[in-house]
């Protein structure tokens, strides 16, 4: 007696990866349509997998043109423009045999792929390092200062010191260390993106904090961007302490 449809579905759908060869030859003579419908998907979770994993070896390319050097950081920034909350960096030195897969520019990646892949990284990163710099001091120095302060933070806290870092596009002042800045780095370094990850997430769950002590503002769905319902709020309630005042005066008094 042939084996149950649904049985087989489940057995495919709950296999590893790893299992999956086996099963598809077990059962690729099985000329059911729901079998093959099955099998399909199988077929495509490993083409799939395969993929990403092509893509990921490709995201290795500037950490193998430089892999004489030993600890190769990644650097990357999130929150310049928004109207409020902190500019956030990241830092960070992945193992040269890590295996993770899906890091990308956080901006491509889905909020829960974002904070399933920060557990990730934080777990398996040789060392991580966040900078900040607050919205009075961005007021105070400008978006791009404040920027390159907050990058310098996050080097200085990484408990291991770089040898070479990737940078997202810039060049850091006042940083001893070689830099090689890459235009788009997040989508083209595999460290640069897993700092960009580290430092979207963890400047999210500011902004959903900070959304708790001003809700009027939205903060934990707009992340303090200029979304219409954050000017609105603004234009109502004015400003709120983490707002950047030079980056507000065309929608309220300061």
């Amino acid at each position: 007696m042939a084996e149950n449809i649904g049985v087989i579905k489940q057995k495919l759908q709950a296999a590893a990866l790893s299992e999956l060869p086996v099963l598809l030859s077990a059962y690729g003579a099985d000329e059911r349509a729901g079998v093959q419908t099955a099998l399909a998907q199988a077929r495509k979770r490993l083409l799939d997998h395969e993929k990403e994993v092509q893509r990921t070896q490709a995201l290795w390319c500037y950490e193998r043109e430089y892999s004489a050097y030993a600890n190769i950081c990644g650097i990357d920034e999130v929150g310049r423009g928004p109207l409020a909350g902190p500019v956030v960096a990241g830092a960070v030195i992945l193992p040269k045999d890590c295996d993770i897969l899906y890091i990308n520019d956080s901006k491509k990646l889905s909020e829960k792929k974002r904070e399933e892949l920060y557990e990730i990284i934080m777990e398996k990163a040789v060392a991580v390092g966040l900078g900040y710099s607050a919205p009075a001091r961005i007021d105070e120095i400008n978006i791009l200062q404040a920027t390159y302060e907050a990058m310098r933070e996050a080097i200085a806290k990484l408990e291991i010191t770089p040898d070479i870092l990737l940078n997202d596009a810039v060049t850091i002042p006042q940083v001893k260390i070689r830099q090689i800045p890459i235009i788009k780095g997040d989508a083209k370094s595999i460290s640069i993106g897993a700092a960009s990850i580290v430092a979207k997430v963890t400047r999210d769950r500011l902004m959903v904090q900070y959304d708790e002590i001003y809700p009027m503002y939205g903060f934990a769905s707009n992340k303090g961007y200029g979304a219409q319902a954050h000017i609105d709020a603004l234009k109502k309630y004015g400003p709120s302490p983490i707002h950047r005042k030079s980056f507000i005066t065309h929608f309220c008094e300061v």
